[in-house]
């Protein structure tokens, strides 16, 4: 944690201000006292720097969120090798829910910019590349692995929202990256965007039909209690 004693203010303003440092203490702040407290004066109070400092590394208040969110999926704990599906997908969620009680602001700003952003951040679009490959890893096949991204929602990030819409009414996004680019940085989000956009005879069919996952969801749900059940 950033000191505020003299020694301390005189030690941060020699060391050089970067992203990461404005968004460390920006998430820090955050923590003490929500996220609608902050402000890029107290920021730069905390930093010991002039607040139009910050703006060489964050344009705007937008920008600053989808950073400070990007650092908190840093903190989820990396896929754990040699065990299964179910095993590996559960040990993230409940490493993504630690890192939510942590940060107990941070679940409303999760939701809020990734259904502001036509697509979510880099780091998000990673961590629900290796969840979406996790899943085909363990035998999904493309279609079942769609629905299993819908019926689990926001529960991948430790929280419990829908997050996957259909985003075809949505204005394309300028800063979208280039298909080939995409492929290759995110595989497994590009599979099954282009089964759900594309494959007509599949299961999922074109786009994301929110009745059929509401019920998917349902009988899932209803599935497993009935199983349980019998089990007593």
């Amino acid at each position: 944690m950033e000191t505020s004693t003299p020694a301390g203010s005189a030690a941060q303003s020699r060391a050089p201000l970067s992203r990461g440092r404005v968004l460390g203490a920006a998430v820090a702040l955050a923590d003490q006292g929500g996220v609608d407290a902050l402000s890029m004066r107290k920021i730069a109070q905390a930093l010991g720097v002039v607040p139009m400092a910050l703006y060489k590394h964050v344009a705007n208040k937008n920008e600053l969120l989808d950073g400070m969110i990007d650092v908190l999926v840093a903190e989820i704990d990396p896929p754990v090798a040699g065990v299964d599906w179910k095993t590996a997908i559960r040990g993230r969620v409940l490493s993504a829910r630690r890192m939510l009680l942590r940060h107990p602001w941070a679940p409303e700003v999760i939701e809020s910019r990734i259904k502001a952003r036509t697509t979510p951040t880099p780091a998000v679009m990673g961590y629900l590349d290796s969840m979406i490959g996790i899943f085909r890893a363990g035998g999904f096949p493309i279609d079942l692995t769609h629905h299993a991204m819908h019926v689990m929602g926001s529960r991948l990030l430790g929280f419990s929202q829908e997050l996957f819409e259909d985003s075809s009414g949505r204005e394309p996004d300028p800063d979208a990256l280039p298909p080939e680019e995409m492929a290759a940085r995110y595989p497994h989000i590009t599979a099954l965007a282009a089964a759900v956009a594309h494959d007509r005879d599949s299961v999922v069919g074109s786009g994301c039909d929110d009745q059929f996952e509401f019920e998917f969801a349902l009988d899932l749900t209803l599935d497993g209690l009935e199983r349980l059940l019998g089990a007593r």
